[in-house]
Protein backbone atom coordinates (compact mmCIF):
# COMPACT_ATOMS: atom_id res chain seq x y z
CA UNK A 1 0.00 0.00 0.00
CA UNK A 2 1.24 3.46 -0.78
CA UNK A 3 1.28 6.26 1.66
CA UNK A 4 0.28 9.04 1.25
CA UNK A 5 2.23 12.38 2.01
CA UNK A 6 -0.30 13.37 4.71
CA UNK A 7 -0.22 9.85 6.25
CA UNK A 8 3.43 9.81 6.52
CA UNK A 9 3.26 13.87 8.37
CA UNK A 10 1.30 11.95 10.58
CA UNK A 11 3.46 8.73 11.08
CA UNK A 12 6.30 11.17 11.97
CA UNK A 13 4.00 13.53 14.30
CA UNK A 14 3.29 10.52 16.20
CA UNK A 15 6.29 9.18 16.64
CA UNK A 16 8.03 12.67 18.31
CA UNK A 17 4.92 12.25 20.60
CA UNK A 18 6.04 8.93 21.77
CA UNK A 19 10.13 10.10 21.65
CA UNK A 20 11.46 10.54 25.33
CA UNK A 21 10.74 14.42 26.33
CA UNK A 22 13.60 16.40 24.78
CA UNK A 23 13.07 19.63 26.42
CA UNK A 24 13.08 18.80 30.80
CA UNK A 25 10.08 20.99 33.06
CA UNK A 26 11.22 24.00 34.93
CA UNK A 27 11.03 23.43 38.58
CA UNK A 28 11.81 26.12 41.26
CA UNK A 29 15.27 26.16 42.93
CA UNK A 30 15.28 23.85 46.62
CA UNK A 31 16.47 26.55 48.91
CA UNK A 32 16.74 26.01 52.81
CA UNK A 33 14.95 28.71 54.32
CA UNK A 34 15.32 27.66 58.17
CA UNK A 35 18.34 29.21 58.79
CA UNK A 36 17.70 32.45 56.68
CA UNK A 37 17.64 34.87 59.36
CA UNK A 38 20.22 34.73 62.25
CA UNK A 39 19.43 35.02 65.89
CA UNK A 40 16.08 35.87 65.13
CA UNK A 41 12.39 34.17 66.64
CA UNK A 42 10.04 33.79 64.16
CA UNK A 43 6.53 34.07 65.75
CA UNK A 44 3.93 34.82 62.77
CA UNK A 45 4.00 35.33 59.15
CA UNK A 46 3.55 38.96 59.57
CA UNK A 47 6.05 41.26 57.83
CA UNK A 48 6.10 44.92 57.50
CA UNK A 49 7.28 44.51 53.51
CA UNK A 50 3.19 43.71 53.53
CA UNK A 51 2.57 47.86 54.60
CA UNK A 52 2.24 50.42 51.72
CA UNK A 53 5.13 52.87 51.61
CA UNK A 54 2.49 56.24 51.80
CA UNK A 55 1.55 54.35 55.72
CA UNK A 56 4.90 53.40 56.65
CA UNK A 57 6.27 56.92 55.81
CA UNK A 58 3.83 58.74 57.84
CA UNK A 59 5.57 62.44 56.74
CA UNK A 60 4.10 63.96 54.40
CA UNK A 61 6.68 65.84 52.82
CA UNK A 62 8.28 62.72 52.35
CA UNK A 63 5.18 61.10 50.62
CA UNK A 64 5.90 63.94 48.30
CA UNK A 65 9.19 63.91 47.41
CA UNK A 66 8.71 59.98 47.06
CA UNK A 67 5.61 59.99 44.71
CA UNK A 68 7.68 62.99 42.86
CA UNK A 69 10.40 60.67 42.74
CA UNK A 70 8.10 57.16 41.41
CA UNK A 71 6.43 59.55 38.88
CA UNK A 72 9.69 61.56 37.26
CA UNK A 73 12.31 59.21 38.18
CA UNK A 74 14.73 58.60 34.90
CA UNK A 75 15.76 55.32 36.29
CA UNK A 76 12.05 53.92 36.71
CA UNK A 77 11.47 55.05 33.16
CA UNK A 78 13.91 53.05 31.87
CA UNK A 79 12.70 50.03 33.77
CA UNK A 80 9.39 50.78 32.10
CA UNK A 81 10.94 51.25 28.78
CA UNK A 82 12.56 47.26 29.24
CA UNK A 83 9.35 46.12 29.90
CA UNK A 84 8.02 46.97 26.76
CA UNK A 85 11.23 45.42 24.87
CA UNK A 86 10.43 42.35 27.12
CA UNK A 87 6.62 42.46 26.41
CA UNK A 88 7.23 42.96 22.27
CA UNK A 89 9.58 39.85 22.73
CA UNK A 90 7.10 38.07 24.37
CA UNK A 91 4.53 38.89 21.57
CA UNK A 92 7.05 37.22 19.31
CA UNK A 93 7.30 34.45 20.66
CA UNK A 94 3.54 34.14 20.70
CA UNK A 95 3.58 33.71 17.17
CA UNK A 96 5.63 31.30 16.75
CA UNK A 97 2.95 28.97 17.10
CA UNK A 98 1.39 30.50 13.89
CA UNK A 99 2.33 29.95 10.53
CA UNK A 100 3.92 32.32 8.75
CA UNK A 101 1.79 34.14 5.38
CA UNK A 102 3.61 35.84 2.74
CA UNK A 103 1.93 37.39 -1.01
CA UNK A 104 4.19 37.27 -4.03
CA UNK A 105 4.02 37.71 -7.71
CA UNK A 106 6.61 37.73 -9.88
CA UNK A 107 7.00 38.52 -14.08
CA UNK A 108 9.38 36.43 -15.86
CA UNK A 109 10.37 36.76 -20.04
CA UNK A 110 12.53 34.71 -21.30
CA UNK A 111 13.71 34.06 -25.15
CA UNK A 112 15.13 30.71 -26.63
CA UNK A 113 17.86 30.69 -29.38
CA UNK A 114 16.10 28.56 -32.17
CA UNK A 115 17.27 28.38 -35.51
CA UNK A 116 16.38 25.24 -36.09
CA UNK A 117 12.62 25.81 -37.18
CA UNK A 118 11.40 23.07 -34.60
CA UNK A 119 8.14 25.15 -33.66
CA UNK A 120 9.55 25.66 -29.79
CA UNK A 121 8.37 28.78 -28.62
CA UNK A 122 11.49 31.61 -28.71
CA UNK A 123 9.99 33.82 -26.57
CA UNK A 124 8.36 33.10 -23.20
CA UNK A 125 6.41 35.38 -20.51
CA UNK A 126 5.35 34.28 -17.17
CA UNK A 127 2.70 36.13 -14.72
CA UNK A 128 2.09 35.13 -11.47
CA UNK A 129 0.61 35.70 -8.09
CA UNK A 130 0.38 33.57 -5.05
CA UNK A 131 0.52 33.21 -1.96
CA UNK A 132 2.89 31.12 0.41
CA UNK A 133 2.90 29.73 4.24
CA UNK A 134 5.06 27.66 6.26
CA UNK A 135 4.03 25.98 9.62
CA UNK A 136 7.11 24.45 11.88
CA UNK A 137 5.33 22.25 14.33
CA UNK A 138 6.40 21.49 17.47
CA UNK A 139 7.36 18.43 17.75
CA UNK A 140 10.46 19.06 20.57
CA UNK A 141 9.30 21.55 22.32
CA UNK A 142 11.21 24.25 20.66
CA UNK A 143 8.45 26.77 20.00
CA UNK A 144 7.08 26.11 23.67
CA UNK A 145 10.14 26.96 25.45
CA UNK A 146 11.11 29.80 23.55
CA UNK A 147 8.06 31.18 24.70
CA UNK A 148 8.63 30.11 28.17
CA UNK A 149 12.02 32.19 27.70
CA UNK A 150 10.27 35.03 26.79
CA UNK A 151 7.32 34.65 29.35
CA UNK A 152 10.60 34.71 31.98
CA UNK A 153 12.11 37.72 30.20
CA UNK A 154 9.22 39.61 30.47
CA UNK A 155 8.45 39.06 34.34
CA UNK A 156 12.33 39.53 34.94
CA UNK A 157 11.29 43.19 33.64
CA UNK A 158 8.37 43.62 35.68
CA UNK A 159 10.52 42.45 38.89
CA UNK A 160 13.46 44.83 37.98
CA UNK A 161 11.47 47.58 37.47
CA UNK A 162 9.93 47.09 41.42
CA UNK A 163 13.48 46.58 41.82
CA UNK A 164 14.18 49.79 40.98
CA UNK A 165 10.64 51.36 42.85
CA UNK A 166 12.04 49.76 46.25
CA UNK A 167 15.49 51.01 45.97
CA UNK A 168 14.40 54.85 44.91
CA UNK A 169 11.89 55.13 48.11
CA UNK A 170 14.21 53.44 50.37
CA UNK A 171 16.81 56.25 48.59
CA UNK A 172 14.58 58.73 48.66
CA UNK A 173 13.82 58.12 52.54
CA UNK A 174 17.22 57.96 53.66
CA UNK A 175 18.50 61.06 51.65
CA UNK A 176 15.55 62.54 53.29
CA UNK A 177 16.20 61.62 57.42
CA UNK A 178 19.68 62.24 56.44
CA UNK A 179 18.93 65.96 55.13
CA UNK A 180 16.90 66.22 58.51
CA UNK A 181 19.72 65.31 60.88
CA UNK A 182 22.26 68.01 58.97
CA UNK A 183 19.64 70.36 60.19
CA UNK A 184 18.92 69.79 63.30
CA UNK A 185 23.12 69.43 63.44
CA UNK A 186 23.09 72.86 62.03
CA UNK A 187 20.50 74.16 64.43
CA UNK A 188 22.48 72.52 67.64
CA UNK A 189 25.93 73.96 66.57
CA UNK A 190 24.51 77.40 66.02
CA UNK A 191 22.97 77.60 69.62
CA UNK A 192 26.05 76.34 70.60
CA UNK A 193 27.38 79.18 69.04
CA UNK A 194 25.32 82.01 70.85
CA UNK A 195 26.26 80.11 74.15
CA UNK A 196 30.01 80.14 73.40
CA UNK A 197 29.88 83.44 72.47
CA UNK A 198 28.43 84.53 76.23
CA UNK A 199 31.14 82.58 77.75
CA UNK A 200 33.49 84.53 75.77
CA UNK A 201 32.18 87.40 77.35
CA UNK A 202 31.92 86.16 80.82
CA UNK A 203 35.52 84.96 80.52
CA UNK A 204 36.59 88.50 79.46
CA UNK A 205 34.55 89.70 82.38
CA UNK A 206 36.36 87.67 84.52
CA UNK A 207 39.79 88.22 83.33
CA UNK A 208 39.04 92.21 84.13
CA UNK A 209 38.37 90.67 88.00
CA UNK A 210 41.64 88.59 87.87
CA UNK A 211 39.67 85.60 88.53
CA UNK A 212 41.04 83.89 85.04
CA UNK A 213 44.27 84.88 83.18
CA UNK A 214 44.26 85.63 79.40
CA UNK A 215 44.78 81.94 78.36
CA UNK A 216 41.64 81.17 79.23
CA UNK A 217 39.79 83.84 77.30
CA UNK A 218 41.60 82.48 74.01
CA UNK A 219 41.28 79.29 74.98
CA UNK A 220 36.84 80.01 75.05
CA UNK A 221 37.32 81.73 71.77
CA UNK A 222 39.60 79.24 70.09
CA UNK A 223 36.57 76.85 71.39
CA UNK A 224 34.64 79.50 69.47
CA UNK A 225 35.39 79.56 66.16
CA UNK A 226 36.69 75.73 65.92
CA UNK A 227 32.52 75.27 66.42
CA UNK A 228 31.96 78.56 64.03
CA UNK A 229 34.19 76.83 61.60
CA UNK A 230 31.96 73.54 60.98
CA UNK A 231 28.85 75.34 59.68
CA UNK A 232 30.50 75.82 56.50
CA UNK A 233 30.35 72.09 56.45
CA UNK A 234 27.45 71.59 57.18
CA UNK A 235 25.59 74.18 55.05
CA UNK A 236 27.70 72.22 52.00
CA UNK A 237 26.51 69.30 53.02
CA UNK A 238 22.84 70.17 53.28
CA UNK A 239 23.29 71.53 49.98
CA UNK A 240 25.22 68.40 48.26
CA UNK A 241 22.34 66.38 49.68
CA UNK A 242 19.52 68.51 48.82
CA UNK A 243 20.87 68.05 45.09
CA UNK A 244 21.44 64.70 45.10
CA UNK A 245 17.41 63.88 46.50
CA UNK A 246 16.94 66.16 43.28
CA UNK A 247 18.34 63.76 41.20
CA UNK A 248 16.79 60.76 42.44
CA UNK A 249 13.14 63.03 42.30
CA UNK A 250 14.20 63.64 38.20
CA UNK A 251 14.30 67.21 39.05
CA UNK A 252 17.05 70.32 38.79
CA UNK A 253 18.84 71.18 41.81
CA UNK A 254 16.47 73.01 43.98
CA UNK A 255 15.44 73.63 47.60
CA UNK A 256 13.55 70.50 49.24
CA UNK A 257 11.02 71.43 50.94
CA UNK A 258 10.58 69.09 54.22
CA UNK A 259 9.83 68.93 58.08
CA UNK A 260 12.46 68.36 61.35
CA UNK A 261 13.84 65.59 62.92
CA UNK A 262 12.11 66.45 66.05
CA UNK A 263 8.60 65.36 63.96
CA UNK A 264 9.79 61.89 63.25
CA UNK A 265 8.56 58.63 65.10
CA UNK A 266 10.98 56.08 65.19
CA UNK A 267 8.38 52.82 64.14
CA UNK A 268 8.57 50.54 67.11
CA UNK A 269 7.18 47.20 65.53
CA UNK A 270 9.47 45.49 63.04
CA UNK A 271 7.80 42.74 62.55
CA UNK A 272 10.13 40.36 59.74
CA UNK A 273 7.68 37.56 59.06
CA UNK A 274 8.67 33.91 57.89
CA UNK A 275 12.16 33.56 56.21
CA UNK A 276 10.47 32.06 53.13
CA UNK A 277 8.78 35.31 52.65
CA UNK A 278 11.68 36.99 51.13
CA UNK A 279 11.72 34.29 48.04
CA UNK A 280 8.07 35.59 47.35
CA UNK A 281 8.13 39.63 48.39
CA UNK A 282 11.61 40.49 47.41
CA UNK A 283 11.88 41.68 43.82
CA UNK A 284 15.66 41.16 43.11
CA UNK A 285 15.41 37.71 44.15
CA UNK A 286 12.21 37.29 42.07
CA UNK A 287 14.35 38.85 39.03
CA UNK A 288 17.35 36.57 39.65
CA UNK A 289 14.74 33.17 39.76
CA UNK A 290 12.94 34.55 36.33
CA UNK A 291 16.52 34.93 34.79
CA UNK A 292 17.67 31.79 35.87
CA UNK A 293 13.52 30.23 34.25
CA UNK A 294 14.84 32.04 31.12
CA UNK A 295 18.09 30.71 30.92
CA UNK A 296 16.77 27.05 31.56
CA UNK A 297 13.94 27.63 28.75
CA UNK A 298 16.69 28.69 26.61
CA UNK A 299 18.86 25.43 27.12
CA UNK A 300 15.92 23.42 26.45
CA UNK A 301 15.50 25.63 22.81
CA UNK A 302 19.58 24.60 22.49
CA UNK A 303 18.50 20.83 23.05
CA UNK A 304 15.56 20.98 20.34
CA UNK A 305 17.48 22.90 17.61
CA UNK A 306 19.89 19.54 17.52
CA UNK A 307 16.68 17.21 16.41
CA UNK A 308 14.58 17.23 13.21
CA UNK A 309 12.40 20.10 12.85
CA UNK A 310 8.50 19.50 10.69
CA UNK A 311 7.90 22.16 8.54
CA UNK A 312 4.85 21.89 6.46
CA UNK A 313 4.58 24.24 3.50
CA UNK A 314 1.59 25.15 1.06
CA UNK A 315 1.66 27.69 -1.96
CA UNK A 316 -1.73 29.03 -3.79
CA UNK A 317 -2.24 31.16 -6.82
CA UNK A 318 -2.24 32.06 -10.48
CA UNK A 319 0.26 31.39 -13.33
CA UNK A 320 -0.21 32.05 -16.77
CA UNK A 321 2.03 32.17 -19.86
CA UNK A 322 -0.55 33.69 -21.21
CA UNK A 323 -1.72 37.79 -21.13
CA UNK A 324 -3.11 38.99 -18.45
CA UNK A 325 -6.60 39.25 -19.78
CA UNK A 326 -7.68 36.16 -18.55
CA UNK A 327 -5.32 36.22 -15.53
CA UNK A 328 -7.88 34.98 -12.85
CA UNK A 329 -9.56 32.44 -14.82
CA UNK A 330 -9.86 28.76 -13.03
CA UNK A 331 -7.81 26.89 -15.51
CA UNK A 332 -4.71 29.22 -14.02
CA UNK A 333 -5.17 28.35 -10.64
CA UNK A 334 -2.13 26.15 -8.72
CA UNK A 335 -1.89 25.12 -5.20
CA UNK A 336 0.58 22.58 -3.61
CA UNK A 337 1.13 21.22 -0.08
CA UNK A 338 4.75 20.09 1.09
CA UNK A 339 6.00 18.22 3.77
CA UNK A 340 9.74 18.74 4.71
CA UNK A 341 11.85 16.97 7.37
CA UNK A 342 15.06 18.70 8.29
CA UNK A 343 17.89 17.46 10.41
CA UNK A 344 20.92 19.58 10.93
CA UNK A 345 23.87 17.43 9.98
CA UNK A 346 27.27 19.88 9.48
CA UNK A 347 26.12 22.55 11.80
CA UNK A 348 25.77 19.68 14.40
CA UNK A 349 29.27 20.95 16.38
CA UNK A 350 27.71 24.57 16.29
CA UNK A 351 24.50 23.33 17.83
CA UNK A 352 26.44 21.60 20.66
CA UNK A 353 28.38 24.54 21.50
CA UNK A 354 25.78 26.86 21.95
CA UNK A 355 24.40 23.87 24.17
CA UNK A 356 27.21 24.11 25.77
CA UNK A 357 27.00 28.25 26.55
CA UNK A 358 23.38 28.07 27.37
CA UNK A 359 23.92 25.76 30.14
CA UNK A 360 26.97 27.45 31.03
CA UNK A 361 24.65 30.34 31.56
CA UNK A 362 22.10 28.34 32.71
CA UNK A 363 24.41 27.60 35.58
CA UNK A 364 25.30 31.31 35.71
CA UNK A 365 22.07 32.54 36.15
CA UNK A 366 21.41 29.68 39.53
CA UNK A 367 24.10 30.79 41.32
CA UNK A 368 22.88 34.77 40.90
CA UNK A 369 19.69 33.43 42.08
CA UNK A 370 21.18 31.45 45.27
CA UNK A 371 23.46 34.43 45.84
CA UNK A 372 20.48 36.62 45.85
CA UNK A 373 18.70 34.77 48.56
CA UNK A 374 21.94 35.19 50.74
CA UNK A 375 22.28 38.38 50.19
CA UNK A 376 18.71 39.34 51.10
CA UNK A 377 19.20 37.13 54.43
CA UNK A 378 22.48 38.88 55.03
CA UNK A 379 20.67 42.31 54.74
CA UNK A 380 17.42 41.46 56.90
CA UNK A 381 19.84 40.75 59.86
CA UNK A 382 22.28 43.65 59.44
CA UNK A 383 19.00 46.33 59.30
CA UNK A 384 17.19 44.64 61.99
CA UNK A 385 20.76 44.54 64.76
CA UNK A 386 21.57 47.90 63.56
CA UNK A 387 17.60 49.19 64.51
CA UNK A 388 18.03 47.52 68.25
CA UNK A 389 21.58 48.26 68.73
CA UNK A 390 20.92 52.16 67.49
CA UNK A 391 17.71 51.68 69.78
CA UNK A 392 19.63 50.28 73.43
CA UNK A 393 21.50 54.06 72.82
CA UNK A 394 18.44 56.19 73.64
CA UNK A 395 18.31 55.82 77.42
CA UNK A 396 22.59 56.08 77.98
CA UNK A 397 22.70 58.79 75.41
CA UNK A 398 19.74 60.61 77.36
CA UNK A 399 21.42 60.10 80.63
CA UNK A 400 25.30 61.21 78.99
CA UNK A 401 23.63 64.50 78.09
CA UNK A 402 22.00 65.17 81.27
CA UNK A 403 25.25 64.62 82.67
CA UNK A 404 27.31 67.19 80.51
CA UNK A 405 24.86 69.36 80.92
CA UNK A 406 25.08 69.15 84.55
CA UNK A 407 29.06 69.25 84.37
CA UNK A 408 29.25 72.11 82.26
CA UNK A 409 26.99 73.99 84.67
CA UNK A 410 28.57 72.91 87.81
CA UNK A 411 31.89 73.98 86.23
CA UNK A 412 31.13 77.33 84.69
CA UNK A 413 30.21 77.88 88.68
CA UNK A 414 33.31 76.31 90.48
CA UNK A 415 35.54 78.66 87.89
CA UNK A 416 33.57 82.05 89.29
CA UNK A 417 34.93 80.84 92.82
CA UNK A 418 38.36 79.59 91.53
CA UNK A 419 37.41 75.94 92.42
CA UNK A 420 37.90 75.00 88.89
CA UNK A 421 39.95 75.72 85.53
CA UNK A 422 39.17 77.03 82.51
CA UNK A 423 40.29 73.65 80.66
CA UNK A 424 37.37 71.94 82.64
CA UNK A 425 34.81 74.15 81.15
CA UNK A 426 36.24 73.67 77.48
CA UNK A 427 35.78 70.30 77.91
CA UNK A 428 32.67 70.05 79.68
CA UNK A 429 31.21 72.01 76.62
CA UNK A 430 33.04 70.38 74.20
CA UNK A 431 31.64 67.10 75.41
CA UNK A 432 28.05 68.12 75.58
CA UNK A 433 28.14 69.22 71.54
CA UNK A 434 29.59 66.25 71.11
CA UNK A 435 26.69 64.02 72.74
CA UNK A 436 24.00 66.57 71.31
CA UNK A 437 25.20 65.51 67.48
CA UNK A 438 25.41 61.95 68.39
CA UNK A 439 22.04 62.07 69.76
CA UNK A 440 20.93 63.17 66.48
CA UNK A 441 23.46 60.22 64.53
CA UNK A 442 21.48 57.39 66.74
CA UNK A 443 17.84 58.73 65.83
CA UNK A 444 19.42 58.74 62.21
CA UNK A 445 20.69 55.34 62.24
CA UNK A 446 17.13 54.08 63.80
CA UNK A 447 15.37 55.33 60.95
CA UNK A 448 17.62 54.23 58.51
CA UNK A 449 17.60 50.91 60.13
CA UNK A 450 14.15 50.71 59.52
CA UNK A 451 14.04 52.23 56.32
CA UNK A 452 16.42 49.61 55.51
CA UNK A 453 14.66 46.20 57.20
CA UNK A 454 11.49 47.43 55.00
CA UNK A 455 13.65 47.57 51.82
CA UNK A 456 15.47 44.21 52.70
CA UNK A 457 11.81 42.53 53.53
CA UNK A 458 10.56 43.49 49.70
CA UNK A 459 8.87 46.83 51.00
CA UNK A 460 8.04 49.93 49.29
CA UNK A 461 6.32 48.09 46.14
CA UNK A 462 3.12 49.31 46.70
Amino acid sequence: MKIQPIQYITVLILAGALTSCVTAKYERPEITDNKLYRDMEIKDSTTIADIPWREYFKDVELQNLINEGLQNSYDLQIAVARIKQAEAGLYSAKLGYLPTLSANGSYTSSKLNNTQGFGLRTHTEVFQLGASASWELDVWGKITSAKKAALATYLQSDAYKRVVQTSLVSNIANNYYSLLALDEQLKITNNTIKLLEENVKTMEYLKEADIVTGAAVEQSKALLYSTQVSVPDLVQNIKSLENAICLLLGRTPSTISRSSMGQQVIPTQMDYGVPAQLLSKRPDVMMYEYAYRAAFENTNVAKASMYPSLTLTGNAGYSTLKNLNNFFDYSNLFASVVGGLTQPIFNQGKLRAQLRANQAAQEEALLNFKNSVLNSSVEVSNALFAYEQAKSKDTNRGLQIASLQNSVDYTKELLIYSSANYTEVLTAEQNLLSAKLSQVNDKLQQLQASINLYKALGGGVN
